[in-house]
């Protein structure tokens, strides 16, 4: 994620505040077919450069595929806070938060396990194709303190596309540790990039 995208979310949100201002946009729906109409004009255009045209793409699929369902404002908003460094000043546990609901608004699933679904005969299976996180319950309760800093490795499953799982994560301040463990399948440890002097 570069500061050209965050300038293409930038100027996306104040084209659709200008337009709500105007009396043009009143509505979820009228947000999205303006954002969409706004998106697609940029793009024929070529108002911005040509690395972020496929964030442009990505987005004018969302819209149009899920129609006002797909918070298209606040997709523009987690690229424009993600690409100024606003989240980085975030507590750990609130990164992640936003990392996982990024992810799953970019079409991975997301689990939720508890010890019986995460180890063992019960296991729940993982498709290693699908893009999808299985976190573990018991790994997040002793991961974070009362105040959101990372205390301990999270211990998480990860399939399908990892490098772009890996990217998404990277730019809320989280790395990725394979663990390689025969066990348990797509292991990693998720851990926090934190300055020297912290």
């Amino acid at each position: 994620m570069t500061e050209k995208t965050g300038h293409l979310a930038w100027c996306a949100l104040v084209a659709l505040h200008v337009a709500r201002l105007d009396g043009l946009v009143g509505s979820v729906s009228q947000e999205n077919i303006f954002l969409i109409r706004w998106l697609s004009t940029a793009l024929k255009q070529h108002r911005f450069p040509r690395e972020v045209a496929p964030d442009i793409h990505w987005l004018l699929k969302q819209g149009r595929t899920l129609g006002a369902r797909s918070e298209l404002r606040d997709k523009l908003e987690y690229l424009w806070r993600t690409c100024n460094g606003v989240l980085l000043e975030q507590n750990d546990l609130f990164r992640l938060t936003y990392a996982i609901e990024t992810a799953k608004q970019m079409d991975f699933t997301f689990h939720h396990l508890n010890d019986r679904e995460w180890s063992g005969r019960n296991r729940v299976s993982a498709n290693p194709v699908m893009d999808a996180i299985y976190l573990s319950r018991s790994s997040l309760d002793v991961s974070f303190n009362e105040d959101g800093k990372q205390i301990a490795p999270l211990m998480v499953r990860l399939t399908g596309n990892t490098a772009r799982l890996e990217n998404i994560l990277n730019r809320y301040g989280w790395c990725t540790e394979n663990c390689a463990d025969h066990q348990i399948p797509s292991l990693y440890r998720l851990v926090v990039h934190r300055p020297l002097n912290q």
